[in-house]
């Protein structure tokens, strides 16, 4: 009895490692082709490329390369537009022809630069793509208002009634500019696609009013300060934009280094696939990230 007991703890625990194993090798084999990225950003998405970079390489893609991060803290895309040109990397790695993704955080939408990044783009490489973040508003305010609101004491412990509007008007105006956008410049093609880091959060924050998000109590673990995301909404959001970028699903994917460096017990392995999970359901289930894949998550 004591031999069959031994036997079969030791059967799952090769069963276990076997699940790991395979997703890995799901990674592995069936990478895409690496992408050249630029990032216009704000400080809610300037910290993505990072372990961007890091997932890219977990998942055995090849030639994943940051061409650039041009950052300004609460900017509108038109405000990165605006830089003189010897102070615009954006434009110069553009005018290269040599980026093959372009990333925007703007603030409210409709936003000039978008477009106008849009149409130098494509003027240098047709087959380009962009990507626009969908933000949460800093100080629980829709970034329609931005930059009315209070930022001070703000109470982030909202219930699932208060979150579950409350990005919405920024969020249907970001999906009618990139709306306009695919139609006007995509010639037959989707070349505009959006981040829902902003629903992501929603539904994150609403599970931890319902206490049903291990290791985390309060909606306010998941920021630093009245705006900025602290390591979980970090790795989230990180999960969102890689799932997006490459069609694909981030659930297997090792915890990034920001989540370990947190040196929070709670977020532990389990605690990271969740959040795998959660962006990979908010991305697959949203028409405006433009992901195709029917990939489903291994067990």
């Amino acid at each position: 009895m004591v031999r069959f007991t031994l036997a079969l703890l030791l059967a799952l625990g090769c069963l276990a490692g076997s699940v790991s194993a395979q997703e890995q090798k799901t990674n592995q084999t069936s990478a895409p082709p690496g992408l050249r990225i630029f990032f216009a950003s704000h400080s809610l998405m300037w910290y993505v490329p990072k372990p961007l970079g890091e997932m890219a390489e977990a998942a055995g893609i090849q030639g994943h390369t940051l061409v650039g991060l041009q950052s300004l803290g609460a900017s509108r895309t038109l405000q990165h537009w605006n830089l003189p040109d010897d102070k615009n990397a954006a434009k110069q790695a553009l005018k290269t022809g040599e980026v093959d993704v372009f990333i925007m955080s703007p603030i409210s939408f409709p936003d000039e630069g978008i477009e106008n990044y849009v149409r130098l783009g494509l003027e240098h490489n047709p087959g380009m793509r962009f990507l626009i973040q969908l933000s949460w508003g800093g100080g629980d305010i829709d970034n329609q208002d931005f930059p009315k609101g209070a930022f001070d004491n703000v109470d982030k412990e909202k219930t699932p009634e208060q979150l579950r509007g409350l990005n919405e008007r920024n969020i249907r105006a970001g999906e009618a500019q990139a709306a306009e956008l695919n139609k006007k410049y995509g010639k037959g093609r989707q070349i505009v696609a959006l981040v829902p880091s902003a629903q992501a959060m929603v539904t994150l924050r609403t599970k931890i009013a319902g206490k049903e998000w291990p290791g985390l109590t309060r909606q306010s673990e998941l920021f630093v300060d009245a705006v900025h995301p602290s390591a979980p909404m970090e790795a989230l959001n990180t999960y969102l934009h890689f799932a997006v970028l490459y069609d694909r699903s981030p659930v297997g994917l090792p915890m990034p280094t920001l989540l370990k460096n947190a040196g929070r017990e709670a977020w532990d392995e389990q605690f990271n696939r969740s959040l795998e999970e959660l962006a990979w359901d908010t991305v697959s289930k949203y028409p405006g990230s433009l992901v195709t894949t029917a990939e489903e998550p291994q067990p």
